[in-house]
């Protein structure tokens, strides 16, 4: 690739700096929480189709879905709820590249919480704030900006560029396994998930459970002859985090060298009792378990059923009426590629030439859609974003400018480098 070709690319991406800033403001204004992404995939179609992309937009088929053995179930449907996805048709000779993010967004909780208002975009220094700042609006505005800025240069690609927005990927992951399902594969990917600009080639799985413990009901003035709920549930959260213990010490993954930051194993809810002077019977613990690329789903699941029933035969109690444990919610698969992959390379040597810094290879502390497109969509997809791992559903979530700037340059340059040009 001629130097200067990528530094027309560089200088226009700079130049466009503004430009992209303020697209990233708009999709942040969009409130496309989890179940309302309508309004923001019309605006997405109508940009991919200004950019003279063929754009594909479609509710998905929940019922074909359910058949998928790697459905996750959800309460409501894809009606008014549209994948969009824009093709750039390459002059042929290239190889394939699909750019993947989701557009919805988790609720942003409290607004009194909120320094600057979760849909307001607002910059202050080098910071742009707002709901999917980092998770994963600017990766999205990254993947786009990139694109748009080779076709105002009159690149010619040589292969075809497909980027994908999806809905529903914070609560199950189906609207990118629609896209597999619908036919979208391609040579490599790249996931723009928050990664803090790291290069990542893998992806934690996650499982969400619940633990239903039954007590024995008395009257408050009688309490002693009852089995408090309340108690016996910190009991098991207590066999919960005791079993975090134990993965810690047991599972490594290279590219998750800091094991504790990496497959949390915790009860996130507590619900217990019905009234304040009524004695609790019943708990219903909520939480989840990460696991690591390589481990399989099935006995991750199985380890922590076992953890349970080993210290329900020692306890009174349980051993007799033992806690009830159910995988309800989102369950995601762990994902890799070899981290040598031609994707990893094309990526990270594109990172250096942009910033004069290798890139940090690391694995995302997170799971991720590239679950679908590897074992499914036999696409090897790399994670790449702009976005930081610590902002994740952080209220004041935000995003450092400099951060979307560099993404979108590394993608541009990457988008030629694998696909090819002309």
């Amino acid at each position: 690739m001629e130097p200067g070709i990528e530094g027309e690319v560089l200088k226009l991406i700079e130049k466009r700096r503004e430009a992209i800033v303020e697209f990233l403001r708009e999709l942040i204004s969009f409130p496309s929480v989890t179940g309302d992404e309508l309004e923001i995939q019309k605006f997405t179609a109508r940009n991919l189709e200004s950019m003279g992309l063929v754009v594909d937009k479609w509710e998905p088929d929940h019922e074909k879905l359910k058949k998928h053995p790697a459905y996750v179930p959800v309460e409501y449907g894809y009606a008014n709820r549209p994948n969009v996805v824009g093709t750039y048709k390459g002059t042929e000779g290239g190889k394939s590249l699909l750019l993947n993010g989701h557009v919805d967004v988790v609720p942003p909780g409290p607004l009194d919480a909120w320094e600057h208002q979760p849909w307001s975009g607002d910059v202050v220094g080098n910071r742009l704030y707002g709901r999917g700042a980092s998770d994963m609006k600017s990766g999205l505005a990254a993947m786009t900006m990139a694109l748009d800025s080779l076709i105002r240069l009159d690149i010619s690609l040589r292969g075809d560029v497909i980027l994908e927005y999806v809905v529903d990927e914070e609560l199950s992951g189906n609207g990118t396994l629609d896209c597999v399902m619908k036919g979208y594969h391609t040579d490599a990917g790249i996931c723009c998930e928050s990664s803090s600009l790291h290069v990542q080639p893998a992806c934690l799985g996650r499982i969400w459970f619940e633990i239903s413990v039954r007590g024995k009901p008395a009257g408050i003035q009688r309490r002693w002859e009852g089995v408090n709920a309340i108690e016996k549930g910190y009991a098991i959260v207590q066999v919960v985090s005791n079993l975090e213990d134990i993965r810690i010490n047991e599972v490594s993954h290279p590219l998750y060298p800091e094991n504790r930051s990496a497959i949390p194993c915790m009860v996130g809810m507590f619900q217990s009792g019905s009234f304040a002077s009524s004695f609790p019977d019943t708990c219903l613990l909520k939480g989840s378990i990460a696991s690591l690329p390589g481990e399989n789903t099935n006995e991750v699941k199985q380890s922590l059923v076992e953890q349970i029933s080993t210290f329900s035969k020692t306890d009174p109690w349980f051993k007799d009426n033992p806690p009830e444990v159910k995988f309800v919610g989102y369950c995601g698969d762990p994902a890799e590629i070899p981290s040598d992959h031609p994707i990893v390379r094309a990526l990270a040597r594109r990172f250096a030439f942009v910033t004069g810094k290798q890139p940090q290879i690391t694995g995302r502390e997170g799971a991720a859609d590239t679950r679908y497109l590897i074992k499914y969509g036999n696409t090897p997809t790399v994670i790449f974003g702009p976005g930081l791992t610590e902002q994740m559903h952080a209220t004041n979530e935000w995003v450092d400018i400099d951060y979307l700037v560099t993404a979108t340059k590394v993608l541009a340059l990457s988008i030629m480098d694998w696909c090819g040009y002309e």
